[in-house]
């Protein structure tokens, strides 16, 4: 019989790979660490010589604007955030480029907003383009829009933006390139007895509890960024590492000499693209809250009705992605409603046949039906 690989035997062997480089790591107070971009060129020139493919999630463009406009702190509104951007994004993609020139590899800019992912036909452009990137032997470098993006448009951190590109692309592996070196037991900083957690199976409400603020002066994610990032992939079955950027050679480190930092397992089998999109792509707009009997429904792979849902929260319309929770509170699952809030509120807790001669009209029989579903808790 053949053995079981172990979780690291997996990320050892990931083909195709997402690197997630956190702003700490790429700048410093008088601009870009191009030394430290050429090693970590080097290491994925390595990687692509080896056959396998790899895309590059990049922050920087705002802090590495920040010097060529003069300014000495981080930029406080969005005006100056956004001409920080500006700034920065060519500069950035310009040392990316003369890196991976070295090893004559070539790179694709793609930037980024949550809208672009939010529209469906704008994410399958987004996963085609990526793809086709890939497919000619570029080194996808991926950006949010920082230039153009406002506060409701924002992914919020590129750990989000990076788990959101591995299920795009259904990478094996996400790399967390930080400037921590994994998940502790507490705060090592206050803590000398803090553990590293080398591997975690799930992240649990407890994990979570782990988590502490962001400490940088650049970046905008902390460790529950992280931990966000980790489930959004595991959900798409892709494994994620944090590790420490300011050890040598760490994407190395993590790919030929692990256990390094902390591994986040996937869990269960991968969804569909389109299943991807609604459990990472499109923003919630609500709340629907189900008693017990719809909560073990959906568990079993059912469509949601109105019977179940006792209470809705949110403004939303035909089509909006929403939760669907059990009675503690708790996120079960993400979903397209079939109708607006006003008209779920009118009909919460009927039965299916009463719904036409409540609202007049009927739609669809299920609220959401299981095909426009995920679950979002993972098997045990």
């Amino acid at each position: 019989m053949p053995v079981e690989q172990t979780p690291w035997h997996q990320v050892q062997h990931a083909r195709r790979i997402v690197v997630k480089i956190g702003s700490n790591l790429l700048t410093h107070e008088k601009g870009l660490r191009r030394e430290w971009i050429a090693e970590r060129c080097r290491e994925i020139a390595a990687l692509k010589a080896e056959g396998r493919e790899v895309v590059v999630v990049t922050s920087g463009s705002v802090a590495a604007g920040m010097s060529r406009l003069g300014l000495g702190r981080k930029p406080m509104s969005v005006p100056e955030k956004q001409a920080a951007a500006a700034a920065g994004q060519g500069e950035l993609m310009r040392v990316y480029e003369e890196g991976f020139a070295h090893y004559d590899l070539h790179t694709g800019q793609i930037l980024l907003t949550r809208d672009d992912v939010a529209n469906r036909r704008r994410y399958l452009n987004a996963r085609d383009t990526l793809e086709t990137l890939l497919s000619l032997g570029l080194v996808p470098i991926v950006n949010e829009n920082d230039s153009v993006v406002v506060a409701e448009i924002r992914f919020g951190d590129n750990d989000t933006l990076g788990a959101l590109v591995a299920g795009l692309v259904e990478a094996d592996l996400l790399i967390l390139l930080s400037d921590v070196d994994g998940l502790y037991s507490a705060d090592p900083r206050k803590d000398p007895d803090a553990k590293q957690l080398e591997l975690v199976s799930q992240v649990t409400p407890e994990i979570e509890a782990l988590a502490g603020e962001s400490g940088s002066s650049v970046g905008s994610g902390g460790m529950i960024t992280k931990l966000k990032a980790a489930t959004m992939a595991a959900r798409t079955g892709c494994q994620t590492v944090l590790a420490s950027g300011f050890e040598a050679s760490p994407i190395d480190r993590v790919m030929r000499h692990g256990p390094v930092g902390t591994l986040f397992q996937a869990q269960g089998d991968p969804i569909s693209s389109r299943k991807r999109w609604i459990a990472n792509g499109v923003k919630s707009e609500g709340e629907v809250y189900l008693d017990a009997g719809a909560v073990a429904a959906l568990r079993r792979g059912k469509s949601l009705l109105a019977k179940g849902v006792v209470n809705v929260e949110g403004v939303f319309d035909r089509g909006a992605a929403v939760f669907c929770c059990d009675p503690s509170g708790a996120r079960i699952a993400k979903g397209l409603i079939n109708y607006h809030s006003d008209h779920m509120r009118s009909i919460q807790g009927l039965h299916s046949r009463e719904i036409e001669s409540t609202l007049g009209f009927i739609v669809d029989e299920e609220v959401i039906h299981r095909d426009n579903m995920v679950p979002l808790e993972q098997p045990e």
